[in-house]
């Protein structure tokens, strides 16, 4: 498996996440480094203790007419003590930094898609963030008996609205900029997905299907060529799309190996 993807199974469905981040690793790690990153703090105030606040700073005095090896040797005995101290608390403050990160991926919930996994059986599988070779990113699709389903998460209804055929997105209190309808951009992804598996010469033709998933039952009707469903209305919507009978057991895990590589 290559670097920046995850394989997780779950009651039988595969799942291939794409990871943008590190994986956070486990709890002993967290641990570990929140330690690490409590000592290098540490290490910062007694440096900065030993400098300001002991006799120990006069030995780096020159007395007298002191020779140039002598004063090179106190310049940087000077620096270090300087400077040891701020390097130490920076890299403490950075490891600390990075251990919250970690424990904050830790405590993240899992993508929603893994959950499906309790509801759908061996023959499905799933991914997420599909790398497409024209750069374009797919949020989640889904490989099972009825082709391949696209789905695109619809951004929550607070920060979207859609008029007259325009859409925009809110990225400020009062600032809205336009986005593309999401339904249209679902089916382009679609048709980026049938292309770009039959450009690999195989005997057989996939079937895809694109839906838009809401968090709220939406009165955004749906189009010929895409669906407007919420995340509980998956499994209901997958059963609904008629079987392809010609995308057998082997044919699927041939496009599961093709999207693999692409996650």
């Amino acid at each position: 498996m290559a670097p920046g993807r995850a394989i997780t199974e779950d009651s039988a469905m595969q799942v291939l996440q794409a990871q943008a981040i590190r994986r956070p690793g486990s709890r002993l790690g967290i641990v570990t480094g929140l330690a690490i990153g409590i000592l290098l703090l540490a290490l910062g105030v007694a440096l900065g203790y030993l400098a300001v606040a002991t006799p120990f700073a006069e030995r780096f005095i020159p007395e007298g007419r002191a020779s140039t090896p002598s004063t090179i040797g106190s310049a940087l005995g000077w620096t270090l003590l300087l400077v040891a101290p701020a390097l130490a608390g920076i890299a403490g403050i950075a490891w600390l930094a990075g251990v919250a990160e970690r424990a904050a991926a830790f405590r993240a919930r899992p993508h929603p898609i893994i959950g499906l996994g309790r509801v759908l059986g061996e023959e499905f599988a799933a991914a997420t963030g599909l790398r497409l070779p024209d750069g374009r990113i797919v949020s989640e699709v889904i490989i099972g008996p009825h082709g391949i389903a696209v789905f695109e998460p619809l951004p929550p209804p607070a920060l979207i609205r859609a008029h007259a055929g325009a859409w925009e997105l809110r990225i400020g209190r009062d600032r809205w900029v336009p986005l593309e309808n999401p339904l249209d951009r679902t089916v382009r992804s679609a048709d980026r997905i049938r292309r770009w598996i039959g450009a690999e010469d195989r005997d057989f033709v996939v079937k895809v299907h694109a839906a838009v998933i809401a968090s709220e039952a939406s009165a955004i009707a749906r189009t010929p060529g895409c669906a407007m469903i919420t995340r509980d209305q998956v499994p209901a919507y997958l059963a609904s799309l008629p079987a392809q009978r010609s995308f057998t057991a082997e044919r699927r895990a041939q496009v599961l190996e093709l999207i693999r590589a692409a996650v």
